[in-house]
């Protein structure tokens, strides 16, 4: 049975950071691509930032120079470096895991900036 832990969301300032991590046990197919995506409310989901299994990275623009996105292959662990947080970044954070078979979820981390 395949499990994602998302953790590291809270409450945080604006200018500040957060390191939001996803990890992925169970999985026995080859992970293609993992990724952040992040939901306010009353608004559609939407990508943050993705990286391939060749550690291509791609970011929307709202967050590019602030995100950065990294994995664990040993660890099946993607990462979401936030810094200069902004209080329209406040939303709830998923972890998204593609593999050659099928898409896993993780079940969301709330960000919250404000002062």
């Amino acid at each position: 049975q395949v499990h994602l832990v998302e953790s590291g969301g809270g409450l945080v300032q604006p200018g500040g950071s957060l390191r939001l991590s996803c990890a992925a046990s169970g999985i026995i197919y080859r992970i293609v691509t993992m990724g952040w995506y992040r939901q306010a409310p009353g608004k559609q989901r939407e990508l943050v930032a993705s990286i391939s299994s060749g550690d291509i990275t791609s970011y929307t623009d709202s967050v590019k120079g602030r995100f950065t996105i990294s994995r664990d292959n040993t660890k099946n662990t993607v990462y979401l470096q936030m810094n200069s947080l902004k209080p329209e970044d406040t939303a709830v954070y998923y972890c998204k895991i593609v593999t050659i078979v099928r898409t896993y979820w993780g079940q969301g981390t709330q960000v919250t900036v404000s002062s």
